[in-house]
This record gives C-alpha cells, sequence and structure tokens, in this order.
C-alpha cells in the first residue's frame, strides 16, 4: 500500500525494453517531433506574415498550429528523453505538470474546432453576414473562450485528480501522465468526485460534437444547393480539411476512451494514445496546407526566406 504523500514519481509505460528498439523510438519520435514542429511553425509564421492570411478562418488556424505545437510538446519530448535513457521516471510535479498542459490543450482544440465549425457555418450558410457575425473582435472573444475553456477544464481535472490518495502503486499504463491512467491508482471509492467532473465534461464534449454535426448537416446542405459546379467545389474545399481534423481527433479519442474491455491491452492503448496524442499535431498541417492554394504560396515565401538567412549566413561565417 502506498499513498499520494509518499510518491515522488510516477514509472511511464516504456514503448520497449529493448535497447536497439528503445533508440529507433527515440529517432522515429524526433522525427515525427521536427515534422510537427516545422509543419506548424511554417503555418504560424505564413499567417502571421501575410496580410491576405488575416482572415477569421486562418486566425483560427493559427490557434489550432500553437495548440498542436503546444501538445505533442506536452508528450513527445518526455518520451524520447526516456527512451535514450533508458529510463521510466517522471517527478510527481513533472507528471502533474503534463497532465495539466495535455488536458489544457485538447481541450481548447477541440473548443476551437467547434468555433471553426460555426465560422465554416457563416461563412457557408450566411455569407452577407460573415463580416459582422466574424469580425475581429469577435474573433479573439472566441478564440480566448477556447483557450480559456480548456483551462478551466484542465485545472479542474488536475486539481481533483492529484488531489486523491494513491494505493496501487506508481506504474501508470500509459507512455505520458494521463487522467485515467492516474485514477487506476486511486483507492477505491476515491474517484467518485472525479468521476462527477468527467462525465461533466463529457456531457460537454457532447454538445460541441453535436454542434459541429448539425452545422455540417446545414453546410452540406447549403452547399448541394449552389448552381455553380465551380462554387460547390470551392465550397467542399474550405470545408474537407476542418471536417478530417474533427474526424481524425473525434475517431481516435473516442475509440481510445470508449472501447469494449474486453479489447483492451497495453499494446493496443499504447497505438491509440500515439494516434489521438501525436498523429494529429503531426499530420494537421500537411491537411490544411495539402489542397490550400492560399497557404502554399506564403509557406512557400516563408521557407525560400528561411533558405535565403541560412545562405546569407553561411557566407557571413565563411568570411
Amino acid at each position: 500500500m502506498s499513498n499520494s504523500s509518499s510518491i515522488t514519481h510516477f514509472l511511464l509505460l516504456a514503448f520497449t525494453e529493448t535497447r536497439e528498439l528503445q533508440l529507433l523510438h527515440f529517432w522515429l519520435s524526433l522525427a515525427i517531433y521536427l515534422a510537427a514542429l516545422l509543419g506548424n511553425g511554417l503555418i504560424v509564421t505564413a499567417i502571421a506574415c501575410d496580410h491576405r492570411l488575416h482572415t477569421p478562418m486562418y486566425f483560427f488556424l493559427l490557434n489550432l498550429s500553437l495548440l498542436d505545437l503546444g501538445s505533442i510538446s506536452t508528450t513527445l519530448p518526455k518520451s524520447m528523453a526516456n527512451s535514450l535513457g533508458d529510463t521510466r521516471d517522471i517527478s510527481y510535479m513533472g507528471c502533474a505538470a503534463q497532465a495539466f498542459l495535455f488536458v489544457f490543450l485538447m481541450s481548447a482544440e477541440f473548443f476551437l474546432l467547434t468555433v471553426m465549425a460555426y465560422d465554416r457555418y457563416v461563412a457557408i450558410c450566411t455569407p452577407l453576414h460573415y463580416g459582422t457575425l466574424l469580425g475581429s473582435r469577435a474573433c479573439a472573444h472566441m478564440a480566448a473562450a477556447a483557450w480559456a475553456g480548456g483551462f478551466l477544464n484542465a485545472l479542474l481535472h488536475t486539481a481533483s485528480t492529484f488531489s486523491l490518495p494513491l494505493c496501487h502503486g506508481n506504474a501508470l499504463g500509459q507512455f505520458f501522465c494521463e487522467i485515467p491512467q492516474i485514477l487506476k491508482l486511486s483507492c477505491s471509492g476515491t474517484y467518485l468526485r472525479e468521476v462527477g467532473i468527467l462525465v461533466v465534461s463529457a456531457c460537454l464534449v457532447f454538445g460541441c460534437f453535436v454542434f459541429i454535426l448539425f452545422s455540417y448537416v446545414q453546410i452540406f446542405r447549403a452547399v448541394l444547393r449552389l448552381p455553380s459546379e465551380q462554387g460547390r467545389h470551392k465550397a467542399f474545399s474550405t470545408c474537407l480539411p476542418h471536417l478530417a481534423v474533427v474526424s481524425l481527433y473525434i475517431g481516435t479519442g473516442t475509440f481510445a476512451y470508449l472501447k469494449p474491455p474486453s479489447i483492451s491491452s497495453p499494446p493496443l492503448d499504447l497505438v491509440l494514445a500515439v494516434l489521438y496524442s501525436v498523429v494529429p499535431p503531426a499530420v494537421n498541417p500537411l491537411i490544411y496546407s495539402m489542397r490550400n492554394q492560399e497557404l502554399k504560396q506564403p509557406i512557400k515565401q516563408v521557407i525560400s526566406w528561411i533558405f535565403v538567412t541560412i545562405n546569407k549566413l553561411s557566407i557571413t561565417l565563411q568570411k
């Protein structure tokens, strides 16, 4: 028996115990992490520097990229460091900070995806009111509400979870500190308060999901009524990236948390955790820029500027 006051660290789930595979995991994770940093960083820089992209849709996309940068930086670097150092340790406070940041950023991202669905709904279903309903002040308020909602949700969950006494050791069944995994270590009968908070959060998430679903039903109805095939294609091209990101986010997260206990296993839980915590931040930039000509050109300009700057620095250093 142990309790939270005597626990100074947690043991994270290792991807493998074989040293060669640990190093392979490190290099693969590093490649994914650098790709996520590069992709999201390019989107943030391109949108911030190009005045033509200072529109509500790209303002929300900039916020999404910032959240993706934060979420993947919360989980992957510690896992990489553990693989490189052949350890599983994370300090108690480090675990609390990681759990808080993960819930904060993932919650804020889901709220922001809901706001982005509203943006697409207004743009396609009521285009004449777009400037009124989504002015710069309204967009700032909605983005701030998404970030604040995620912060409050994370604060509530983290404070509730880490105030529980822990009686089942300190080994977590995940490669990062996750609230459900910490609850499994709590003493019997003490986690009901946190379960209640989880139910409230689940209801909020379900409400956001219903809003997104309703928005897209209205969007598709409006698009199919457009007389021009070119107009329908343009409308679909602005919605499909967001719909793909939402599907990836909701699909992997829902299956991870609501899958039947009969098929649950540590390897499957580990794979699903990677799918909903690592894959979306890495592929979201690709999804949004793949067919978006408005975004492709500014990104190319940013890349060109980076290469020119590096070339000038190398010439200066050689002199």
